[in-house]
């Protein structure tokens, strides 16, 4: 039962930090976009989405040092399918906007193109090398893009209010602190769960497609949950795009360099058409201007939630 107690702990102490970094890394990248002058969200696609998703590069450079690729791709196509559907999900419940304009549309359409990257790779059964390179190429460019045009002043937007003072000198070191903390709570929290539902004799593979695989997206949810409760739906909706263009592009994309190639399971051709249904519908939201209602949000999570359990096995024991 000490165990247990400690587990519990491990958790709950979990979701804290996991909520202090999440408010300091959104704090942090709002004063950083008014210092540059750059909107929040591009700096949600760009800092926050690239913090967030560092749990999933860890994750997928051990895989393949382990030669374990499928953990690495496996882990990219759930947390982009937890991304749009759980976190994205979560934002509007929470009643989080974002203005609609130009700069919306153009990120939603970097998670096309980042889709029909993977969706290739799927089916050709492979990402090679000259693929990495090709993917990391096209987000550096387009990361280069995104800046130039917001410092052109292309973007239209209005800056959120942050308690932090107004100052690089403590707004960067807020982001990394943030980025830390969330990195720690996710790690206590996957491992207080993850040992929890060992000793109530829950099986190693629902661990893994549920506890395990949701741990990599808790820094998203986290951000997204603290912007969204202080209204700040740019970095919201910012990271929840940007880390699924990441995921893609950036983390196969280097995995793929640094393992010189990766094979892909013909299995994840089911994992690949979920992410194109759930990433075409929010894509497609987006490009339309619509933005999500509470009702929608609460929808989106129960779907999510629903594709969980199938993948766990858990919904052909119920039915």
């Amino acid at each position: 039962m000490d165990g247990t107690l400690v587990d519990v702990l491990f958790v709950l102490s979990g979701f804290v930090f996991l909520m202090g970094g999440g408010e300091a890394l959104v704090q942090g990248a709002t004063r950083i976009s008014q210092n540059l002058s750059v909107s929040p969200l591009v700096v949600g696609f760009t800092v926050v989405a690239v913090g967030t998703s560092l749990p999933e590069l860890a994750v997928a450079i051990e895989a393949i040092g382990n030669d374990a690729p499928d953990i690495a791709i496996g882990g990219v196509l759930g947390s982009n399918v937890a991304n749009v559907m759980l976190v994205l999900g979560t934002a509007a419940l929470l009643g989080a906007k974002s203005e609609g304009g130009e700069d919306v549309k153009r990120d939603a359409m970097a998670v096309i193109v980042a889709t029909i990257f993977m969706t290739i790779f799927v089916f050709r059964g492979e990402v090679p090398l000259v693929g990495g390179v090709v993917m990391l190429s096209c987000l550096l460019a387009y990361y280069y893009y995104t800046y130039t045009r917001a410092i052109a002043g292309d973007d239209e937007y209005e800056f959120e209010d942050s308690w932090l003072p107004r100052n690089m000198s403590v707004a960067i070191p807020a982001c990394i602190i943030g980025g830390t903390t969330i990195w720690l709570g996710a790690k206590l929290l996957v491992d207080g769960s993850t040992s929890i539902a060992e000793t109530f004799g829950v099986s190693e593979a629902v661990i893994g497609l549920t506890i395990v695989a949701l741990g990599t997206s808790l820094p998203e949810l986290a951000v997204t949950v603290v912007a969204g409760l202080r209204g700040q739906g740019g970095v919201a909706v910012g990271n929840v795009l940007g880390s699924n263009v990441m995921n893609i592009m950036g983390i196969v994309g280097i995995a793929s360099i640094f393992g010189g190639g990766i094979a892909v399971d013909s299995e994840f051709t089911r994992d690949i058409m979920v992410v194109i249904a759930t990433s075409g519908f929010v894509v497609t939201a987006f490009l339309r201007g619509k933005e999500f209602s509470k009702i929608v949000g609460s929808l989106m999570i129960l779907t999510y939630l629903s594709y969980m359990t199938y993948l766990s096995g858990l919904l052909g024991a119920l039915v």
